[in-house]
């Protein structure tokens, strides 16, 4: 205890570090207070009850969650951060595919990615014109959600200003954190909204399992869930450790080693690819949503089976999920991963990993382990994507299962990490100890391939 108030001290009294708290808390905390401005013309009450009379495994319901609750409250917030994040995903798909956009990546520096944060904003907005067309329509079609006596085209023109003007208005405090709070700022703003519905569903689970008497069942959940995320911790900072040594040099008239073998290492990790194929999945499995909605009841199988995929509790929707997460997992890696690259910067640094030849037997030896590691990796994510499902046919309320897993858990855990790493890098330049007794906390900073030394 006593070692954690004298590191809450020192942060304390790093001035840069204390004002970059501050600014993110201030920040974080009018981000919130957005959520609940609902937007004109809108009855929250009833889109709430309505949001009620849904069932709790229904997709919507879990748009909601990662929206902070916004999205059920008629907020000018109710996109959150999301079209942002799509924009975001499409850019850095078009890198690994367009020529112009490699070029604005790889080639042109600072300039190229100023560019390629103004083409991410212009893409942001269109999808938020798009997205907050289909969020009115559902508004609309929500019995006593809009007041009547408006006219439907200055309702949706006005509210559709205000839900583009409220994600640019969150793409904007998402940057101001990263330049000017403790950093990771669009990850922060999806993770406070994530977490503001957890304390609502764990009161909700305790009192349900109390007052059903299920003490044994309830303390059996609390501690299944600290093992899930100590597990999540470990893949997430999980890494396969290559030793590489530098060819021989003369000294003199002798030859000597470049560097020490062992205390360089090319460092692949054991799930390069992040929370990315668990989001692409989720982005592919919202669009039964919409074709659900289209289906008649002639298309007795066809329905049924989109019911299915519109629920994420059910089998099918989660076998197609897990199977999703591991092809996206091996896609994502294949492009983030490039072991040509490596090959020829320990060509270029006249380094070589040991018992392997230079050149194409380096390119295919890092190739072959990254495969290898991707594989548990894969399988992994898929499992922690699933496990709210099985949380909840286990006897979990669904709202608190989601926290057992998915893209909730994997962005918690990956924020957090990420945030104390900051924290901890902030201590160690002011020749203070780390947040940790020994080694350092790793985030998902550095994915894919690193090369450093070990520790």
């Amino acid at each position: 205890m006593n070692k954690f108030l004298e590191t809450l001290k020192n942060i304390w009294s790093i001035k840069e570090l204390k004002d970059k708290i501050l600014f993110t808390l201030v920040v974080l905390a009018v981000f919130r207070l957005g959520s609940y401005i609902v937007l004109p013309g809108v009855n929250a009450l009833a889109l709430s009850a309505a949001s009620e009379g849904r069932k709790a495994n229904d997709l919507l319901q879990l748009i909601n969650t990662f929206t902070g609750g916004a999205f059920n409250q008629g907020s000018i917030f109710a996109l959150g951060i999301m079209p942002y994040i799509t924009a975001s995903i499409i850019v850095q798909l078009l890198g690994f595919a367009v020529p112009y956009f490699q070029r604005l990546q790889q080639k042109e520096g600072e300039s190229g990615r100023k560019r390629i944060n103004q083409i991410t904003r212009f893409l942001t907005l269109l999808i938020t014109l798009v997205q907050g067309s289909g969020y009115l329509l559902m508004l609309n079609t929500t019995p006593g959600a809009v007041d009547s006596s408006i006219n439907p085209g200055v309702f949706w023109f006005s509210n559709m200003i205000i839900l583009a003007t409220g994600t640019i208005f969150a793409m904007w405090l998402g940057e101001k954190i990263t330049d000017k709070g403790i950093g990771n700022g669009i990850s922060l703003l999806i993770m406070v909204g994530i977490i503001a519905r957890l304390p609502q569903s764990f009161i909700a689970e305790v009192l349900g399992q109390i007052t059903e008497n299920r003490w044994i069942l309830l303390i059996l959940e609390m501690v299944i869930l600290f093992f899930i995320v100590i597990a999540t911790i470990l893949v997430v900072q999980g890494i396969r450790k290559i030793p590489i040594q530098a060819a021989k040099r003369m000294v003199g008239r002798s030859a000597g080693e470049g560097s020490i073998a062992g205390n360089d290492f090319i460092n692949l990790k054991l799930s390069a690819a992040g929370v990315m194929p668990i989001i692409f999945a989720q982005a592919i499995m919202f669009l039964p949503l919409t074709a659900a909605q289209w289906a008649t009841g002639s298309a007795g199988v066809q329905s049924n089976l989109l019911i299915a995929m519109n629920d994420p509790m059910s089998l099918a929707y989660n076998i197609v999920f897990f199977i999703l997460i591991v092809i996206f997992t091996y896609v994502y890696t294949a492009l983030i991963v490039n072991p040509q690259q490596y090959a020829e910067y320990l060509k270029r640094m006249n380094s070589f990993i040991p018992g392997v030849k230079p050149g194409q037997d380096t390119v295919d030896y890092i190739d072959t382990l990254t495969t290898r590691i991707t594989l548990p990796g894969a399988i992994f994510i898929g499992l922690i994507a699933v496990l709210p499902a099985l949380a909840a046919f286990a006897g979990v309320n669904t709202a608190f299962a989601y926290f057992f897993g998915g893209t909730s858990l994997l962005i918690l855990v990956g924020v957090v990490l990420d945030t104390l790493q900051q924290i901890e890098s902030y201590l160690l330049m002011r020749k203070y100890d780390g947040l940790v007794k020994s080694g350092r906390i790793q985030g998902r900073t550095s994915q894919g391939i690193t090369i450093g030394t070990g520790m």
